[in-house]
């Protein structure tokens, strides 16, 4: 693997002696909960009185809620890659969904907050889905791995489990693979995470786990104790995969609970993208936002977002203010006093404002751009209120007061050109800057190959 070296290294270690410096409070836990492909109206505590989900909407109860959440992408493999380093997807590299083979992976110059966090004396854990690498690039040490990204353990699949979340076989641990395993997906990876909680940390150590679930993503396959919950609904199987999530979430909050680590752990709780497919028997819901997964319009970026940090979050808070996949780098590292990296952009913001419902001070827009395949790439951004929906050449533009038009059916592009080619003048801006950071060869056709040492340059 391409070692970090030079002023990296010197910021890693900069960054331990600073968080080693905290005083006057224990250092908190972390752990991150990602469903996938679960669209903002599949929660109860966001409207959907169908939705069984009481351990989510406990988990709001006790923490704060946001109404404007957002992943960083319409795709799972870029939203995320910005959670993981703070950064939108094309400028770390992972420009789109990486189901095939190619260079395409999160890169190794790519600094990721587990490996601050590693670097500052946390154990850390991911186990679930990763997808950060080509299909090619899985458990293969010529690319990097979660261990390359800062996780001292790791519990992974590429993609999807396999041959579905029903006793799937594609799971890999540290590097070795796991043989097919009984039961389903999220109570299986929830179970991975509390083996580590128990048998493999060392408890003297704070810790940050990565809990990324591969519920609801097709295809589907439900216990039978939570599709029968949905007797009589023709999407019984789906909404009983969301269930079962949710089951397997309340199991990891139980056992933070019994064992005391509870009071000292910041929780979050969201989603990588919106909803897959049409709705109704073929997938889940986006509370009547327009656009589905693949999608820039709300329904496929607003998804579900929950905190909960006791003493620090009031219970039961709704916040209104808009926070995306990225925020998350920069609120871990705001709470566990480690400073952000300086030798790059980061595009998150610390969300601890908006925990009080309290604006947050970005410096860069909220910037989409999620590739299917030509002519479907889209952009959007967004700034206070209004939102620029672009096609992939930024040639035809919508605007959206999204705060008063959440669904997006009035365009007010032609009714106020002046803001659309104001918001227009800075898209355009914006995507130029963040093009020349990222690796601009892999997404114009992919055509660069490893090297003789099977090593890329990035």
């Amino acid at each position: 693997m391409k070692k970090k070296c030079g002023s990296l290294g010197v910021f890693l270690c900069m960054g331990f002696v600073v968080a080693s410096a905290v005083v006057g409070a224990e250092r908190p836990n972390i752990v991150v909960f990602l469903a996938d492909d679960m669209g903002w109206g599949d929660v109860r505590c966001n409207g959907n009185e169908k939705m069984i989900t009481p351990n989510i909407d406990k988990l709001a109860s006790q923490g704060v809620r946001f109404t404007q959440c957002y992943s960083a992408c319409g795709v799972c493999s870029p939203s995320r890659s910005a959670i993981l380093t703070g950064r939108t997807p094309y400028r770390n590299g992972v420009w789109r969904h990486l189901s095939g083979n190619g260079p395409s992976h999160l890169r190794a110059s790519e600094t990721t907050y587990p490996e601050l966090l590693r670097a500052a004396g946390y154990e850390t854990c991911h186990v679930g889905k990763w997808h950060l690498l080509s299909k090619n690039q899985f458990n293969n040490p010529e690319f990097p791995q979660p261990g390359d990204h800062g996780y001292d353990y790791w519990f992974y699949t590429h993609n999807n489990a396999a041959p579905s979340h029903k006793n799937p076989n594609n799971f890999v641990r540290n590097g070795e693979p796991a043989g097919e395993l009984e039961g389903y997906s999220a109570p299986i990876v929830a179970h991975e995470g509390i083996h580590w909680l128990d048998e493999v940390r060392d408890p003297s150590k704070p810790f940050a786990l990565s809990v990324w679930f591969h519920e609801p993503h097709a295809p589907v396959a439900t216990d039978p104790r939570f599709s029968s919950l949905y007797e009589g609904d023709r999407n019984a199987k789906h909404l009983g995969n969301i269930t079962q999530l949710d089951f397997a979430l309340g199991a990891l909050l139980d056992a933070l609970e019994e064992r005391g680590l509870s009071e000292n752990t910041l929780i979050i709780f969201t989603s990588d993208n919106g909803p897959e497919g049409k709705g109704g028997a073929t997938g889940g819901s986006t509370g009547g936002l327009r656009g589905r997964k693949r999608n820039d319009y709300e329904g496929g970026i607003r998804v579900p977002g929950v905190v909960r940090w006791p003493g620090h979050i009031e219970p039961g808070t709704v916040s209104d203010v808009p926070v995306i996949g990225s925020d998350i780098f920069s609120t871990v590292l705001a709470v566990c006093g480690i400073p952000q990296p300086t030798d790059r952009t980061i595009d998150g913001v610390s969300m601890l404002p908006a925990f009080e419902g309290k604006p947050v001070a970005r410096k860069t827009p909220l910037f989409w751009r999620t590739h299917v395949s030509p002519p479907e790439d889209r952009l959007a951004m967004r700034i206070d209120n209004w939102k620029l929906v672009a096609n992939d050449t930024m040639t035809a533009f919508e605007l959206y007061d999204i705060p008063n038009d959440a669904q997006e059916e009035n365009n007010l592009a032609q009714q106020m050109p002046e803001k659309t080619e104001e918001m227009k003048k800075i898209l355009v801006k914006l995507w130029k800057e963040i093009e020349a950071e990222g690796p601009r060869d892999w997404w114009e056709g992919e055509k660069q190959k490893p090297k003789s040492g099977g090593k890329l340059s990035y």
